[in-house]
Order: C-alpha cells, then sequence, then structure tokens
C-alpha cells in the first residue's frame, strides 16, 4: 500500500518532470526562434551585399562616378507620330556642325560614312532650329572632363521625341580590363539614357582625354578654336549648388547649322 508520504513523493516527481520537459520544450523553441531570426539576418545581410556590389547603394565613389556619366535622363518611348527623321542626307558625305555661342563658334566635323543616322538627325533638327538658344546644361570636371548640350529644356531630360540608333562604337579602340576607352579631347559624342539605342538630341564635347565605356556613338571632332571654348569655360568651374552642374560661364548655343563640305 503507498503511503501518503510516499504519494507526495511521487506527485511532486511527476510535476518535476513536466516542468522539465516544458523547460526543454521552451528551450528548443527558442532555438528554432533564433535559427530562424539568424538566416533571415543572413539573408539580408547577403541581398545589402549583393545590392552594393551591383551598385544599387551607391558608395560615395559610385555616386561621384554616376554624376560623370554623359548620360540624358530616360524619357518615355516615342510616339509612334514622331518617328526618327527619314534619311535625307548623303550618307558619303563630310558634314560641319556648326555651333555660334556666346563664347565664340564652335565647329564640329562630322562624318556621314561612319554615323549616317547620327548625322541625318543633327542636320534634321538643326534645320528645324531646334538647338537655337539652347543652354549647355552640365559640365563634369573629375573622373571624365566634359560639357554637355542638346537638351531644349535645359534640365538633361529634354529630347526630340525620337531615339537613334548606336554608331561607330568600335572607332576609339578595344576596352581596357575597365571596360573602358579614352575618349580624345575634342571628341563629340552622344550622350544617353544608359540603354543601347537610346540616344536622342544630347550629345557632350570632351575638352579633355576621359575614360569612358564605348557606348557613346563618338560622331564628330571640334576644331581647334571650339575646343579652347570649351577648356576656357572648363576652367570657369561649375555652379554651386547643382546636383547635375551647370558650367559657372553659361554657354548657350545661339544658333546651330549642319551643311555638307
Amino acid at each position: 500500500m503507498v503511503t501518503s508520504d510516499q504519494r507526495r513523493r511521487q506527485l511532486a516527481r511527476e510535476k518535476f518532470e513536466r516542468q522539465q520537459e516544458r523547460r526543454a520544450k521552451a528551450r528548443q523553441k527558442a532555438r528554432r526562434r533564433t535559427a530562424v531570426v539568424g538566416a533571415a539576418a543572413a539573408v539580408v545581410i547577403a541581398v545589402l551585399v549583393g545590392l552594393t556590389v551591383g551598385g544599387v547603394f551607391d558608395s560615395k565613389k559610385d555616386t561621384k562616378d554616376a554624376a560623370a556619366q554623359p548620360s540624358a535622363s530616360p524619357t518615355p518611348p516615342a510616339p509612334k507620330s514622331s518617328p526618327s527623321p527619314a534619311m535625307a542626307i548623303d550618307a558619303k558625305a563630310k558634314y560641319t556642325f556648326s555651333l555660334k555661342t556666346g563664347e565664340g563658334e564652335i565647329k564640329i566635323d562630322m562624318d556621314a560614312a561612319k554615323t549616317p543616322q547620327t548625322v541625318n538627325s543633327f542636320k534634321s533638327l538643326a534645320d528645324k532650329g531646334f538647338f537655337d538658344n539652347t543652354k549647355c546644361h552640365r559640365l563634369t570636371t573629375e573622373g571624365i572632363f566634359v560639357l554637355q548640350c542638346g537638351d531644349p529644356e535645359g534640365t538633361g531630360k529634354g529630347g526630340p521625341g525620337y531615339t537613334i540608333a548606336d554608331e561607330n562604337l568600335d572607332a576609339l579602340g578595344k576596352a581596357d580590363q575597365n571596360g573602358q576607352v579614352v575618349y580624345p579631347a575634342g571628341t563629340v559624342a552622344m550622350a544617353n539614357t544608359g540603354q543601347p539605342g537610346s540616344g536622342g538630341s544630347q550629345f557632350f564635347l570632351v575638352y579633355k582625354d576621359s575614360p569612358l565605356a564605348p557606348t557613346y556613338t563618338p560622331f564628330g571632332k571640334m576644331d581647334a578654336a571650339g575646343l579652347k571654348i570649351v577648356e576656357d569655360v572648363a576652367k570657369e568651374g561649375v555652379a554651386d549648388g547643382d546636383k547635375a552642374p551647370a558650367p559657372k560661364k553659361p554657354v548657350t548655343i545661339e544658333k546651330a547649322a549642319v551643311t555638307q563640305n
């Protein structure tokens, strides 16, 4: 027969065993929770590292490099009623793109045999007065050295309402291990949105050798006088407090023309 004292000890032991079981389950649950949280944290860290390496989160260097790129802001696709202009030039001829500015005249030699679509587009736009009384809206003085023009809005977002194909991209040689080629001083090339075939009307004037990816159509070369004008503008630096800095010395294209040589 079980005595009352033995019964109390049995009940106490069973109670202790139940407590131990509950504590063991709680510890097991806590370990699972910690493992899940740790795994989630590891995933977040991995994603952040991947995004940073991929350039989604810009470091100071990334931001500066991005700001230096001669690119226009993305614009909506051109409406079907605004196709690129029909070919209306001699695709074997040479042309001069003349920019009369407040700082003097910049003459740009263009070879239609190398960049027929680009030359044709610039002649069509110039004949319509598209570039007249527009400002060169952007100057870069670190990393690359260019003056960017061709936006009727003066904001970096404007364009003609259509895009043209990339051309002559292998003209400056093979890219180096960093995926870049040198755009020599005097080169004139198309700006774009960073996507293939996204050029419109914006272009940039290189005033000092600049390393860039070979994704910007080089379509012309400035004359010595024109290069000197851009160099002098660059010496004055950029305007303060501008995210896409305009030149401190304003440059306005008063009149643009494309003529066959």
